[in-house]
C-alpha cells in the first residue's frame, strides 16, 4: 500500500471520517459564519441554504446597520449590512429563526443580546412578541423591570413567561433544598439527653455501635439522641432581606424561588423582604413566588440600613434566627449605621449571611469596601450559586462554618 494512501487514512482518521479537504471546507464555512463575510473576511467561502438563513439571523443582530428591518443575509458571501428595526412582525420571524437554527443555550444569549444592543425592550410589552421568545431567568428580569409601563394586554401572557421559568427553578431546586435543610433541621433539634419517648432510636444505634456486647447480642447506648419536643413547631426564623436594584435582577428570581420553598417548610418561619430606597414586605404573598416577582420594582436606589433597620426590628427569636442579605452592597444608606446593625444582630445571636449574589452569572460586581467591612466583622460576603444555597442555609441553621467558595474565583 502506497505511503499517500496511508497518509488518506490517517487524514481521515483525524476528522472523524472526513477527508482532509472536507474538514477544510468545514473550517472555512464555520470562520464564515462567524466573520460574517465583507472582503477583509478572506474566506472566499458561499453560503448555501440554511447556511446562508443561520448568517441572516446572525446579520440581523451583530450586522453592521442595525437600524433596518429584519432581513436574510446575503448567500453569496457579501458583507453583513443587515438588522434588527422596531418591526414586531419582523422580529417575531426573526425569534422564530434563532429558535431553529440554533440550541436554546445560544437563543438565550442571542436574546439577551438582541434586547440589550438593540433596545428591543419595547417590543416585550406585545402579547405575540413574548409567546415567541424562549423563557429564562435573564427575561424574567427584563420583563419585571417593564412591569410598571406593561399594558393589560400583556401582563398575563408576561405572568405565564415568569410562572413557565419559576416552575422551572422550582423543579430543579426544591427537592434538594428540602431534604438538604431538613437534614439540618433535624440535627440542630437533637437534645442529648432525650426523654424515652423522644429518642431517636435510628441514630442513637449507629452513634453507640462501637458499644456492640456480642454475648448479650445488644448495644448499651452511652450516648442518647433525641429530639425536642417542639419538634413539630417552628424551630428556626429565616429573613431573606433582598436588593432589588436593577443589577440583582437574576438574584431576585432565584431568591422569590428558594423564599417559596422555606415558607413551605413548617419547621421554619420565612420572611422575604425586597428594598431599593423604600422597603417592601412580600411574606404574606410567599405561597406564589409569581406574585413575589410581580411585587417588586426592579431598579431604583439602595438603602441597605433601611432594610436592616425593618429586618431587625421583626426578629423575635434571634438565636434561632438567619438572616440572608442578598446584594451588591453599594450602599446608598448610611454606611456606619448599617455596619452596627449587623453587629448588634451577630451580638444577639443572630446567623448573619450576605451573598453578593444568588445566581449562576458568574462574578458580580460588588461594593469591595463594604464586602471587607462586614468580614472584619464576621459576616464575610460571598457570591452564592442557586446549587450551593441549600448547603449555605444548612450550614447557618446548624451554626456552623458557611461552605464560601474560593474568593479568589469571584474576582
Amino acid at each position: 500500500m502506497s505511503g499517500s494512501s496511508g497518509a488518506d487514512r490517517t487524514k481521515v482518521r483525524e476528522y472523524g471520517g472526513v477527508t482532509g479537504a472536507e474538514a477544510q471546507a468545514e473550517r472555512l464555512r464555520r470562520w464564515r459564519l462567524v466573520l460574517g463575510g465583507g472582503e477583509a473576511e478572506g474566506t472566499g467561502c458561499a453560503l448555501r441554504g440554511q447556511d446562508a438563513a443561520m448568517d441572516g439571523a446572525l446579520s440581523a443582530l451583530y450586522g453592521q446597520d442595525k437600524g433596518g428591518p429584519v432581513a436574510g443575509g446575503r448567500a453569496d458571501g457579501g458583507q453583513r449590512a443587515a438588522g434588527l428595526g422596531a418591526s414586531a412582525p419582523g422580529v417575531a420571524r426573526w425569534l422564530g429563526d434563532i429558535r431553529t437554527y440554533f440550541p436554546t443555550s445560544v437563543v438565550q444569549v442571542m436574546q439577551r443580546d438582541a434586547i440589550d444592543r438593540l433596545g428591543l425592550s419595547a417590543l416585550l410589552l406585545e402579547p405575540e412578541m413574548l409567546e415567541a421568545v424562549e423563557a429564562d431567568v435573564h427575561l424574567v428580569g427584563t420583563l419585571l423591570s417593564l412591569n410598571k409601563v406593561m399594558p393589560e394586554t400583556t401582563k398575563e401572557t408576561a405572568r405565564a413567561v415568569v410562572r413557565k421559568v419559576v416552575e422551572q427553578l422550582e423543579k430543579k431546586l426544591a427537592s434538594r433544598t428540602r431534604a438538604t435543610l431538613t437534614g439540618a433541621l433535624d440535627r440542630s433539634a437533637r437534645i442529648s439527653r432525650p426523654r424515652h419517648r423522644d429518642i431517636d432510636w435510628d441514630r442513637t444505634i449507629r452513634a453507640n455501635l462501637k458499644n456492640y456486647l456480642p454475648e448479650y447480642r445488644t448495644v448499651v447506648p452511652e450516648r442518647l439522641i433525641g429530639y425536642g419536643r417542639a419538634a413539630q413547631s417552628v424551630k428556626k426564623e429565616v429573613v431573606l432581606c433582598i436588593d432589588q436594584s436593577g443589577s440583582m435582577a437574576a438574584s431576585v428570581v432565584h431568591a422569590s424561588v428558594f423564599g417559596a420553598v422555606l415558607a413551605s417548610m413548617r419547621a421554619i418561619d420565612t420572611r422575604l423582604v425586597v428594598f431599593d430606597t423604600a422597603v417592601v414586605d412580600l411574606t404574606d404573598q410567599l405561597d406564589d413566588p409569581v406574585d413575589v416577582l410581580f411585587g417588586t420594582q426592579l431598579g431604583g436606589g439602595t438603602d441597605i440600613n433601611r432594610a436592616l433597620a425593618y429586618c431587625q426590628s421583626r426578629i423575635s427569636r434571634p438565636a434561632e434566627t438567619v438572616v440572608v442579605l442578598i446584594s451588591d452592597l453599594y450602599e446608598g444608606g448610611i454606611r456606619d449605621e448599617m455596619l452596627k446593625r449587623v453587629a448588634a444582630m451577630k451580638a444577639s445571636g443572630v446567623q448573619f449571611v450576605t451573598l453578593l449574589a444568588l445566581s449562576d452569572e458568574g462574578a458580580p460586581a460588588y461594593d469591595r469596601d463594604h464586602a471587607a467591612a462586614l468580614a472584619a466583622l464576621g459576616a464575610p460576603a460571598f457570591a452564592c450559586t442557586p446549587d450551593l444555597f441549600p448547603e449555605v442555609m444548612a450550614a447557618a441553621i446548624e451554626k456552623r462554618p458557611l461552605p464560601i467558595p474560593d474568593m479568589g474565583e469571584q474576582r
